[in-house]
């Protein structure tokens, strides 16, 4: 059977790897910019949270990097959420059958911690310390997940090209 070229499929999974890549690594500095913010009292590194500047280009307020995290992680949960209908999608189309190499595993369980990251926020509060814990506990694991799904699909995509 003749099929069609999947390759506008795989450039779009590629650009939704890269944007994935991207935003985990913004909400990284993000995160960190909210613990400095929340144990140091100052809004930028050093610059204190209330006083002196408040005009035009004063210093940004932890709910507004708290929302910006949290913009940033709904997009990750639905690039990440993308490259699973993708990879099924494209999988399915150009093999037939799923379960070809150990991308589908490691893309699983990227989708799973990427899934349990955003639960665990949304439980974090000042009377559940344990939430913030396991957020950061799996977004830890998540860098390897995303390690080995990159790896994986790295070696996926010398599959697809000619």
């Amino acid at each position: 059977m003749h099929l069609p070229s999947f390759i506008w499929l795989w450039k779009m999974a590629a650009w939704s790897m890269g944007l994935s890549l991207l935003a985990y690594l913004l909400l990284a500095v993000t995160g960190v910019w909210m613990f400095r913010m929340r144990t140091s009292g100052s809004s930028r590194f050093g610059a204190p949270l209330t006083g002196g500047n408040e005009g035009v280009g004063s210093p940004l307020t932890l709910p507004y990097v708290r929302s910006l995290h949290y913009t940033i992680g709904i997009s990750m949960v639905s690039l990440v959420l993308l490259l699973l209908a993708i990879g099924i999608v494209g999988t399915l189309g150009h093999f037939g059958s799923l379960g070809h190499s150990s991308h589908l595993v490691a893309g699983l369980i990227v989708v799973v911690l990427v899934l349990l990251s955003a639960v665990s926020a949304t439980q974090i509060s000042a009377r559940r310390p344990w939430a913030r814990l396991l957020h950061i506990g799996i977004n830890i694991v998540l860098f390897v997940g995303f390690t080995w799904v990159s790896l994986t699909g790295w070696i996926v995509v010398q599959k697809y090209l000619p």
